[in-house]
Order: C-alpha cells, then sequence, then structure tokens
C-alpha cells in the first residue's frame, strides 16, 4: 500500500512538471541509495587525543554505551560496549579536543568505517570506527 501511494504521488508530480532528485539520478546513472547512519549515545572513555599527520589531522576518543538486560533468575545485568570515534571536520576536531573529557556524556551522529591493516608481523587486523559529523555535548 506504502508503494501505491508514492507511486501515486510522483505520477501527479511528474503530471505538474515536478522531479525528484533521486529519479533523475536513478534514471541517468543507475546508483541506489543506501544510508550509513549512527547515533550514539553515551559516556566518553578516555579524554580525546591528536592522531594523524598535520595534513590529516584527527581527534579519536572512545565512547560507551551499555545495555541492561534480566536473565532468567531475575538478576539485572550491564553490558557495556565501546565505540572508537574519529573526527576529521576542523572545527568539530578542535572543540572536542579542547572541551570533551572523560566521563562526560555525549551524543555522536555519524557513520560507521571498517578498516583492515597490518600489524607489525604482518598479521592483518580489523578496525571498526565511528567517523563523526556532529558531537553534542551533554551534562
Amino acid at each position: 500500500m506504502f508503494r501505491t501511494v508514492i507511486s501515486q504521488a510522483r505520477r501527479a508530480a511528474r503530471l505538474n512538471n515536478v522531479r525528484y532528485l533521486s529519479d533523475e539520478v536513478n534514471e541517468t546513472t543507475n546508483i541506489e541509495k543506501c544510508v550509513n547512519n549512527v547515533m550514539l549515545l553515551g559516556r566518553v572513555g578516555a579524554d580525546p587525543q591528536k592522531r594523524g599527520s598535520m595534513e590529516h589531522p584527527v581527534v579519536i576518543f572512545s565512547l560507551a554505551t551499555h545495555t541492561n538486560y534480566k536473565y532468567e533468575t531475575g538478576e539485572f545485568m550491564q553490558r557495556t560496549d565501546w565505540h572508537k570515534i574519529c573526527v576529521f571536520k576542523p572545527s568539530l576536531r578542535d572543540t572536542v579536543y579542547k572541551y570533551l573529557k572523560k566521563g562526560q556524556r555525549a551524543m555522536i551522529n555519524g557513520r560507521i568505517s571498517y578498516s583492515e591493516f597490518k600489524d607489525g608481523d604482518g598479521n592483518l587486523s580489523s578496525s571498526t570506527s565511528i567517523i563523526a559529523d556532529d558531537v553534542i555535548f551533554l551534562k
């Protein structure tokens, strides 16, 4: 039913000479839409650190999120997940480095990035990080 409503709305828009950008992109280049969006709310695990080079600086910090769950025995448990947050945007990077501190609550909007690298022994390791587009400081 939802698809029917969308297709009817698009047909009506075309009759009124209105085109959707997604229609133009899909018709001309056959590119499909994709979404890689992450929103995290947690506590900063350590003060942010500057890394990278002068040409490609980055600020990195860890963020802890947790999930509460209940065992069959009725006992409550808490599982903590740690996330590696990378900030590349210049103004956001400087603000995070200067003002974000260990233990502070923060909300991160960004995207997931997966990478692989070889360590000193030649072993292949993988890494998952969140590339921050926005960091909201909370009390």
